[in-house]
């Protein structure tokens, strides 16, 4: 199993915070927010890993995390020209990827369940897609992608609806077969111009060859300054609970 960490994307949201630095270098508590996905994906077993940037901080990226011997893994870059959504970057890992299943997860999640089963039963496993899926409130359901569930199945994934038909929504941890780059191709740019993880779900999800797995534990993304002030008071409590 190989993995990929999706880095790139301009961190708006956290302005002026990101002008001069990549949000996924910004401080979780002790340690750049990036460190917590490649832990997860390293305690998965998984350190064979692409990391996919932008082209206005890809430097200090590549300084940040080297060859990947400092963290016992093995880094590979590429660089994403403009941001066109998660698939697109995904679409870059083509060639790294070759006939493996992987394991892709966003850069600023956090996640405090090992997520080591789950990958284990995708690689046993027939699907062609697994995702993880965390019950939030109904405001934070409102902003992601939120699995419509029939027991424990997922039926559909609705992007950012303003009633969410559930609080279950799908993290940014994807775990998929190379098919997942004929997919990819096939996709069409939302209103926002960019190509939606949502069409990915959905596509699989028709197709029948898409399970999930629900969390136990926290799962946090820092993309705004309340939800990066959450994560690092809910890091800072798991440490020192610790």
């Amino acid at each position: 199993m190989k993995g990929i960490i999706l880095a790139g994307g301009n961190g708006k949201r956290l302005l002026p915070l990101t002008k001069r630095v990549n949000k996924h270098l910004l401080p979780v508590y002790d340690k750049p927010m990036i460190y917590y996905p490649l832990e997860t994906l390293k305690k998965a077993g998984i350190t064979d890993i692409l990391v996919i940037t932008g082209t206005d901080h890809a430097s200090t990226i590549f300084s940040l995390l080297g060859s990947g011997k400092d963290f016992g893994v093995n880094f590979t870059f590429r660089v994403q020209d403009e941001a066109g959504g998660l698939p697109q970057a995904i679409g870059l890992a083509k060639e790294f990827i070759g006939g493996d299943k992987f394991v892709s997860i966003n850069g600023d999640n956090m996640l405090f369940d090992d997520i080591a089963p789950f990958v284990k039963a995708f690689e046993n496993g027939k699907e062609k897609s697994r995702v993880l899926l965390y019950e939030t409130t109904r405001e934070e359901a409102a902003k992601a992608g939120v699995a419509v569930l029939e027991g424990e199945k997922v039926v559909k994934v609705v992007e950012k609806p303003k009633d969410p038909p559930t609080n279950w929504v799908v993290v940014g941890v994807y775990m998929y077969t190379p098919h997942v780059f004929e997919v990819i191709k096939t996709l069409k740019p939302s209103a926002r111009g960019e190509l939606e993880i949502s069409d990915i779900h959905n596509f699989y999800i028709k197709d029948g060859s898409l399970k999930a797995s629900k969390l136990k534990k926290e799962w946090l993304d820092a993309g705004s300054f309340d939800e990066l002030l959450r994560a690092n008071k809910i890091v800072a409590e798991n440490m020192h609970e610790h």
